[in-house]
């Protein structure tokens, strides 16, 4: 990413706070909080839904499946702290009024979600799974809902045992 792109989206992102400002002065040290519903809505993913989707945990692998299973761009974001372990794909503002797939939960607008800045594409803290690529880069809430499912269905297939 280049460093005109990286400012862009940037911009895109802090553009989603009250304060710009203060969102860029928080991605000077990694992770701005910054409220849906604006600029992007974001849908919470289970990483075990992720990974069976993916068929990997391994983070390059999740990385080349997320960046062929939600075509034309988008962004998801890796968060690995704490009791959970998510993704949250950023999806088209308005997505929360009509998401019904179950299995990934789109969040409420003015939910703030720690974005980390574009440039963090690994470990350790939160990070781009698959980072932007240029301001408004969302993913396509269809292909979203399609890897919850196939990440659902993959969870939920019985190994064929042999006699």
């Amino acid at each position: 990413m280049t460093d005109r792109t990286t400012r862009a989206v940037t911009d895109w992102l802090a553009s989603a706070h009250d304060v710009p400002a203060q969102a860029r002065r928080e991605f000077d040290v990694g992770i701005a909080l910054v409220p849906t519903g604006e600029k992007f809505d974001a849908i919470r993913l289970p990483a075990p839904i992720v990974h069976a989707a993916a068929s990997s945990e391994d983070p390059d692998a999740v990385a080349a499946f997320l960046a062929e299973a939600l075509p034309g761009g988008g962004a998801v974001i890796h968060d690995a702290y704490g009791v959970g372990v998510w993704y949250y794909a950023l999806v088209p503002p308005g997505t929360y009024a009509n998401w019904r797939a179950p299995g990934g939960e789109c969040l409420r607008p003015g939910t703030w979600l720690g974005v980390p800045r574009p440039d963090l594409t690994a470990r350790p803290g939160p990070y781009w799974a698959l980072p932007p690529h240029t301001a408004g880069s969302v993913c396509a809430a269809k292909a979203v809902a399609d890897l919850v499912i196939l990440g659902q269905n993959r969870l939920h297939q019985t190994p064929e045992r042999t006699p």
